[in-house]
């Protein structure tokens, strides 16, 4: 009787089995890998007025868990923390928890742990101003010559920034002009730098420097 029913459609059994074979290796003997990725860290909605002060780190730490077929490097390159910075309305410091809700991650993959799991922000209010350039200058003009009349335009360049860290640029500094090539007068077109990494030019940093030498008077005894 057995043998019978082993035998009754002996090919759609072997073909069932095939199938069930197939379905277990694809959704249950799949193996299960745990990794550690670093993520960039983006922020969104950025409050129109206020700036971020703190030194904030490029990358964080995953922890992930997932099918090993979808573990690859190309698929994790996808994963990123996002801070939604939008309830931010007022200058001070701001605590962000990071979990599954901050972090963006493929589907099929599971976060176990971000590192570190908080993150503190301190925001400032933004200020705008225009400050000085100053031009520099490489080594003395040639022999028997000074400056007699100097020219930058623009005479200013607007920086923005936060707050406390704008107040303290008093001048921009241009690139170092070489003037040993000069006799009588120069146009150089160089860049103005910012030295704090807070604070940002808005428009053009191209300044056009405007040199005219003149020959030192000879002594007479």
């Amino acid at each position: 009787m057995l043998l019978r029913f082993l035998k009754t459609n002996l090919s759609w059994k072997l073909f069932s089995l095939l199938i069930a074979v197939l379905l277990w290796f694809a959704f249950v003997a799949e193996s299960e890998t745990a990794v550690s990725i670093a993520v960039p860290v983006e922020f969104r909605n950025l409050p129109r007025d206020l700036e971020v002060t703190t030194e904030v780190v490029d990358k964080l730490y995953l922890k992930v868990r997932g099918p090993s077929a979808r573990m690859r490097s190309s698929d994790l390159a996808q994963a990123s923390v996002v801070l939604n910075l939008a309830p931010v309305d007022r200058p001070g410091e701001r605590t962000f928890t990071l979990d599954q809700t901050t972090v963006n991650l493929p589907a099929g993959i599971i976060l176990t742990r971000v590192v570190p799991s908080q993150i503190r922000l301190r925001f400032e209010k933004r200020l705008r101003r225009n400050v000085p350039v100053e031009p520099r200058f490489e080594g003395p003009p040639p022999q028997g010559y000074r400056v007699a009349k100097m020219e930058a335009a623009p005479q200013t360049l607007r920086i923005a920034g936060p707050e406390s860290r704008v107040q303290l640029v008093s001048t921009v500094p241009t690139d170092a002009i070489d003037l040993s090539g000069t006799v009588s007068s120069g146009e150089f077109r160089v860049s103005a730098y910012v030295s704090d990494s807070q604070v940002r030019f808005e428009g053009s940093t191209t300044v056009v420097v405007r040199v005219i030498l003149e020959k030192i008077p000879v002594k007479r005894d």
